[in-house]
């Protein structure tokens, strides 16, 4: 995926004609390379997130929320002080570079007018939000740049801010499609699809294979093109060129399972039937969509990473001592024969002889056939069958030993798994505080030093409500399942999880009424969504009453037995469920 210059310029737009004019009323800093800025005005607020992440920069107007650090950090304490009631009172792009210029009308200590620029280089690994006074000289950025990361182009709070060097490339704003067909035409051995990369200011490698695809067909080297592909490309060139300042509709290609893959800022057609595109009004709720979920998931591994780490160790962990204890368990195996050959040692102790390496003995469990037993030969006959013995009794105790070890250790491994599972689905720092607090309740993590830390608010259950009216309640973690399940739920309410996988626990309230066959299947959907095995075609989903679970004495959280249940098999749909949802 790459936000390419001309994309850039449909976002650029958006802003100029959207908040020009309106004020900063907040600046939030969810992670570290991400900034939203909240613009007031008569048309109400607009939220802008600008994010110079390395694999996804970008800058567009967003209807996400983010959770917020519960101490802002250095670079947004700043942007607040000198950006706070700042009116946007201009917008520019470099060409179809992939920065963009941001000018505010601002206030500075003393209460006089200055003029401040929030830069936003969309440049990849190299990617930044630089803010500038109006002396041209930096205040501060997103990732200071120094010497030693970079001896071309420093980044650093009073040194003068230098636009990146530009590209070699023909800008279509400024320049006639003959010229970019004359610098093409000078490349004759390289492929039409890099000759455009390299030839075209503000286009992705996409784009320069969607004109490939569109004029030639298939990728051929410039020089072979004939003059209806010339005509042809010089009219996709010109579609590009007058499109620049419309508001035409921007494009999503999803993959078969409708997962987005790439952006693009007009229709693309190259992957046929293999692909689809779907069409937004504009670029904004294209990269909203596009990035809501990989945004949240990287907002809370950064979050959660700490937690993530305790339990991959965990469970690597008692994975490699359960493979040795089960390893041990099966040379255990070998107990019974030394059993039996200390039995017929003794039987014949009259017969044999010390100094022996091995005994020569009937074997009276099988029609006296004889059985060399291996013998020490500083041993006599006797001590030979003592240490038969012995091995046999510590052998004894400890298949007992490991049998318990090996129960226990396979526990705590299914206990990680729904632990891990938990946190795959946590939405907010809430939600992992509650991860946190039940690993600390279980011992696996430390209670943090310190202050008496205040203990988290405990959330509800998420809500959903069948086609039918029936209230769905899902626990959220461990501690949550064992309270919906064991205290919260009725006796006739239904119970629901998936059968085989970890996931939540899942109630089906049915206000002591007859539920309907559909509306336990959309509890069975909601259960598998919120299971490990959401990604599955199709999952098992066992339901009983809840009067026929059981906790074991001693178990851990969100463990429970029961024996009486029926099974459905269900789609996981997360699309039906956000529709099931209770909003509050």
């Amino acid at each position: 995926m790459a936000l390419d210059g001309i994309f850039l310029s449909r976002i650029r737009d958006e802003i100029a004609q959207t908040v020009l004019g309106f004020r900063v009323e907040k600046i939030q800093q969810p992670t570290r390379d991400e900034i939203i800025l909240v613009l007031r005005g008569k048309g109400g607020a607009r939220r802008l997130l600008i994010c110079v992440r390395s694999d996804s920069p970008r800058v567009h107007f967003t209807e996400q929320t983010a959770e917020n650090p519960a101490a802002p950090p250095m670079f947004c304490m700043l942007l607040r002080k000198h950006l706070t009631a700042a009116k946007l009172t201009d917008v520019r792009q470099q060409g179809l570079d992939r920065l963009l210029l941001l000018t505010f009308d601002a206030s500075n200590e003393i209460g006089d007018r200055v003029t401040l620029t929030l830069c936003v280089e969309i440049m990849g690994t190299y990617s930044n939000l630089i803010l500038i006074g109006e002396n041209g000289k930096i205040l501060d950025a997103a990732k200071r740049i120094d010497f030693a990361a970079s001896s071309v182009r420093q980044i650093l709070p009073g040194l003068p801010y230098v636009l990146p060097t530009p590209q070699d490339k023909l800008c279509l704003e400024h320049s006639d499609v003959s010229a970019v067909l004359d610098r093409l035409r000078q490349t004759p051995n390289k492929l039409l699809s890099g000759a455009l990369m390299n030839a075209v200011q503000g286009i992705s490698p996409i784009i320069a294979r969607e004109l490939t695809f569109r004029t030639a067909g298939d990728d051929a080297p410039v020089g072979a093109l004939s003059e209806n592909v010339w005509h042809a490309l010089e009219i996709q060139l010109q579609k590009v060129k007058d499109g620049l300042h419309r508001d035409t509709q921007v494009c999503m290609v999803c993959d078969e399972a409708g997962a987005p893959k790439e952006i693009a800022f007009l229709e693309i057609l190259q992957y046929g039937t293999a692909r689809q595109s779907v069409m937004f009004p504009n670029a904004s709720a294209l990269l909203d969509r596009f990035f809501a979920e990989r945004d949240r998931a990287v907002r809370l591994h950064a979050r959660g990473k700490d937690l993530l780490r305790t339990l991959s160790n965990l469970t690597d962990r008692t994975a490699r001592k359960l493979a040795m204890q089960k390893k041990e368990l099966t040379a255990c195996a070998d107990r019974e024969t030394n059993r039996l050959y200390g039995e017929l040692i003794t039987a014949n102790l009259h017969a044999l002889q010390k100094g022996s390496v091995f005994f020569d003995v009937p074997n009276y469990y099988d029609n006296m056939q004889p059985v060399r037993i291996p013998a020490d030969p500083a041993l006599s006959p006797k001590e030979n069958a003592n240490r038969y013995y012995r091995d046999y009794r510590k052998a004894k105790t400890a298949e007992g030993m490991l049998t318990k070890l090996i129960a226990q250790g396979e526990t705590e491994l299914a206990y990680f798994a729904s632990v891990l599972d938990a946190l795959s689905r946590a939405d907010t720092q809430a939600e992992l505080d509650a991860i946190r607090v039940e690993l600390t309740e279980q011992g696996y993590l430390k209670a943090r030093s310190g202050k008496k830390q205040k203990a988290p608010k405990a959330l509800p259950p998420l809500e959903f409500r069948t086609s039918d009216g029936f209230r769905v309640l899902v626990g959220r973690n461990n501690l949550q399942n064992d309270r919906l399940s064991l205290k919260t739920a009725n006796k006739t309410d239904l119970w629901l999880h998936t059968q085989g996988f970890p996931g939540s626990h899942v109630i089906l309230e049915t206000n002591g009424e007859d539920v309907p066959d559909r509306a336990i299947e959309q509890a069975a959907v909601i259960a598998a969504t919120h299971s490990k095995a959401a990604d599955s075609s199709l999952v098992p989903v066992d339901y009983t009453p809840v009067k026929k679970l059981k906790k074991p004495v001693g178990a851990k959280p969100g463990k429970v037995i029961y024996h009486e249940y029926f099974t459905i098999m269900v789609k996981p749909d997360k699309t039906a469920c956000e529709r099931w949802a209770v909003k509050k």
